[in-house]
């Protein structure tokens, strides 16, 4: 039975379990997750056991994650431009990519990061549970791009990422690589990852010289970014949100 505090008039309910019916793991799994660090509320990290949180007004965050509950799940594919940050609230007053789904009344979280100039593919949901499992490295979703790279990568150079490059925070996994065109001065070449680091492909791309200078999410699992407008946003069908699920171990 879940367990709720009342102070002050306002409800109040233990972060493990919080996170446990949100889906995220068992109890004893979430209590783990907080003493290794890996929670957060309110933007600060917490590691005590039986922190008490206000459901309905403190922000939970799982790996850098937002989650919620108790709310209608919602699934939305944007086709992100560059010059927006991958937040819902930037302190530099930059535009966000709430700003291109502001229509929508219902609080989303986008699923991962593009960096601020980088395009393409990027999924918002309120779905805790779905967003922790696809940007978990267990679970190993692939991300495909489309990169645009300053000069014409050797086949050993490429080699390199194919195998794995050693990187400031260690070894990549390997990589797909297939170049789409070739021009004298620069080259478009396709890669898939299965991480999520930090401006992870600009950085393998600069560890063999060569520096990208137009980078376009276009595939995450199976989800594709088609022919959506940039800029523009649509929902995930049924049929994609089932094939996500099926993908990170979750049943509907």
């Amino acid at each position: 039975m879940q367990v709720i505090i009342v102070f002050g008039g306002i409800l109040l309910e233990r972060l493990q379990k919080y996170l446990a019916h949100a889906g995220i793991g068992s109890r004893r799994s979430c209590e783990k997750l907080i003493l290794e660090g890996k929670i957060k509320v309110n933007g600060k990290v917490v590691t005590t056991l039986g922190t008490k949180i206000d459901p309905l007004q403190d922000i939970v965050e799982v790996n850098n994650q937002v989650i919620g509950k108790k709310e209608k799940k919602i699934y939305v594919l944007l086709n992100k431009p560059a010059g927006y940050v991958t937040t819902l609230k930037d302190p530099q007053g930059r535009p966000t990519v709430k700003e291109l789904v502001k229509d929508l009344n219902i609080r989303i979280y986008p699923v991962g990061r593009l960096d601020y100039a980088t395009e393409g593919l990027l999924l918002l949901t309120n779905d805790g549970q779905l967003s922790y499992r696809l940007t978990h490295p267990r679970y190993k979703i692939p991300k495909t791009y489309e990169v645009l790279v300053q000069g014409n990568p050797s086949k050993s150079a490429l080699e390199k990422l194919k195998k794995g490059i050693v990187l400031e925070d260690g070894l990549t996994q390997p990589a797909l690589i297939k170049i789409l065109k070739q021009w004298k001065n620069k080259t478009l070449i396709q890669i898939t990852i299965y991480e999520g680091r930090n401006r992870q492909v600009r950085r393998m791309f600069q560890a063999i010289n060569h520096p990208v200078l137009y980078l376009k999410r276009v595939q995450e699992g199976s989800l594709r970014l088609g022919k959506l407008a940039k800029g523009e946003y649509r929902l995930l069908t049924e049929e994609e949100v089932k094939r996500l699920k099926k993908e990170v171990g979750l049943s509907d």
